[in-house]
Formats: C-alpha cells, sequence, structure tokens
C-alpha cells in the first residue's frame, strides 16, 4: 500500500496513476471526496482529510509500505509560511506516530538555504523536520521552477498582450514540467532504491531565462510580438493581492522572487543525467499552456 498526499495536484495526481498502473494498492489523500473519486474507478482507497490535521495522517499513512508526502499550496491562505510549518508539523509527526519507513518528500530547488527565499523555507524546515526521524527512509526532492506556473500568464496576454513577472528576463534557470517530478517520485517509490535521508534535485530538460520561455509562448500561440516585461516588485505586490491573496502571503512570495533574482535561490548539484527530466518547454507549450489559452480564450 502506498500513501499519497495531494493525490488531486499536478504531481500527486501523476504518482497516484503510475502506482495504479502497476497493480500497486494506492490510498490517496485529498479534501474532496469528489475529486478523489477518478482514483477510485481506478481501484484506489480514497481518504478525505486535511494534511495538516496529525491524527488524520496518522490514520492515512498506517500500514502504507511507502508515501509520497508534500504541503499543498495555499495562495489565500492570511499567512502562508505559517500555515507551512503547521502543515509540517502534522504529517511530520504522523509519519513518526504511523511507524511510515520510507517517504518521498516534495521539497524545492533552494530548500538548502534556511531564511531569504520566502516560501522555500518552508521547505527547508520541512526537510529539517522529516530528518530528524531516525527509522525513515527519505529522498527530498529539490524539484526547479515549474512550467505550471506560466499558465498564470494566460490572462495578462490576453489583456495585455504581455507576459509579465518578478524574475529577471534574462536569468537562466532550470524548470521543469511537473508530470517528470510525478513520473520520477513514482519510479523511486515503486523501487525504493534509497535509504537514510538523501536530496535529489531534477533541473528539467534545460536551463532557460524567461526571455526564451516568452519567445516559445509567442511562437506557440502564433503571436510574434509578445514579449516577457520584468515588473517592479511593488506592482507584482499589487497584482497578487487583487487576485485575492493575503498581505503576509504576498510578502512572502516577494521574498522568494528576491532570493532567485539574487541568486540565494540556487542549485547544489551540477546539471546531469539523473537530474535532467525529458519534456521541453516546446513540448508543454505545445500540449498544455497553448491548448489551455485557447480554451479559456474560447471561454472569454
Amino acid at each position: 500500500m502506498y500513501t499519497i498526499l495531494g493525490a488531486t495536484g499536478n504531481i500527486g495526481s501523476v504518482i497516484a496513476r503510475a502506482l495504479l498502473e502497476k497493480g500497486e494498492k494506492v490510498r490517496v489523500v485529498g479534501r474532496s471526496a469528489g475529486r478523489l473519486q477518478p482514483f477510485v474507478k481506478r481501484g484506489a482507497e480514497a481518504f478525505v482529510g486535511d494534511v495538516a490535521d496529525a491524527e488524520a495522517m496518522t490514520r492515512a499513512l498506517t500500514g502504507a509500505r511507502a508515501a509520497f508526502l508534500m504541503i499543498p499550496p495555499s495562495m489565500t491562505s492570511p499567512d502562508y509560511r505559517a500555515n507551512q510549518e503547521k502543515t509540517s508539523d502534522a504529517f511530520s509527526a504522523a509519519v513518526k506516530n504511523s511507524g511510515l519507513q520510507y517517504a518521498v518528500n516534495l521539497s524545492s530547488y533552494g530548500a538548502q538555504a534556511p531564511a531569504g527565499t520566502g516560501p522555500i523555507a518552508g521547505l527547508h524546515n520541512s526537510e529539517k523536520k522529516l530528518n530528524a526521524i531516525d527509522r525513515l527512509n527519505l529522498l527530498h526532492l529539490r524539484a526547479w521552477y515549474f512550467f505550471e506556473n506560466h499558465l498564470t500568464g494566460i490572462q495578462m496576454i490576453q489583456m495585455m498582450g504581455l507576459f509579465g513577472g518578478a524574475l529577471k528576463g534574462d536569468l537562466k534557470i532550470p524548470m521543469i514540467a511537473t508530470r517528470d517530478i510525478g513520473a520520477y517520485a513514482a519510479e523511486r517509490l515503486l523501487k525504493l532504491d534509497f535509504n537514510g535521508k538523501r536530496t535529489q534535485e531534477l533541473q528539467g530538460e534545460r536551463d532557460l531565462t524567461l526571455i526564451e520561455v516568452v519567445a516559445v509562448i509567442a511562437k506557440g500561440l502564433g503571436k510574434p510580438d509578445l514579449r516577457y516585461v520584468q515588473f517592479p516588485y511593488d506592482q507584482v505586490e499589487k497584482v497578487l493581492e487583487q487576485m485575492g491573496a493575503p498581505a503576509k502571503t504576498v510578502a512572502s512570495f516577494i521574498e522568494m522572487f528576491q532570493g532567485i533574482n539574487n541568486g540565494i535561490v540556487t542549485a547544489t548539484e551540477p546539471r546531469s543525467a539523473a537530474n535532467t527530466t525529458p519534456t521541453s518547454i516546446e513540448t508543454f507549450v505545445k500540449e498544455v499552456f497553448a491548448p489551455a489559452y485557447r480554451g479559456k480564450a474560447a471561454g472569454a
């Protein structure tokens, strides 16, 4: 039996499907019974519960051969960082109390830094809490910048004819498709070929700048004039607040953007076959971004 937290998300859903396709018993954890039903139809056991509830998570993890652990994002949380600490406290206690012996934990690039990284610091602390559990064999996946983050620019392209954000346009960083993270995590859960406490960066198919990303998007959408614009931090703050994110949460994300731009958030591993994944930005734009753009455009 495998327990998958965040089973309805971009990464957890890939893991759950991969394990079910291999004929494994899977317990999918989520907050909505309805959203778990597609996995139940495939043979999974549904567990409805909040990952910040230590008692519920202890039950969810009990009897599992291994688990996928993650802190679900919550941009509407009054205090994103406080929510992270509450959640990692809960599932760390649950791991200890359930007797779980193997786990793959979704962390982040830059999680080696203890501060100055916004929400990434919450994953640094989560790693530390889990590392303190003696008998647990643990693999932290430090995945780099998600391609899916670019989907937030769809409305901006439609309304303003440009793609903007807080990050430097010419800053080259690894970027990755979440489906590749899910596929990698599923493989490691099936093999359980790790012991002790380990970290593994996942750096995507290649390093990219946002100028390069937007050039690929422009080509995929047939918009040759589309360009990337770096916005001042205070302008990004206002946009995030207008989207409904509370002030403390916004401040935390601005700190993360600053940490990336200033080089606090950085790789700890050279690029290699072990941390390179297959999906390119060209494939992502063709298969995910462009269809999402056209779907939203059609419904506008």
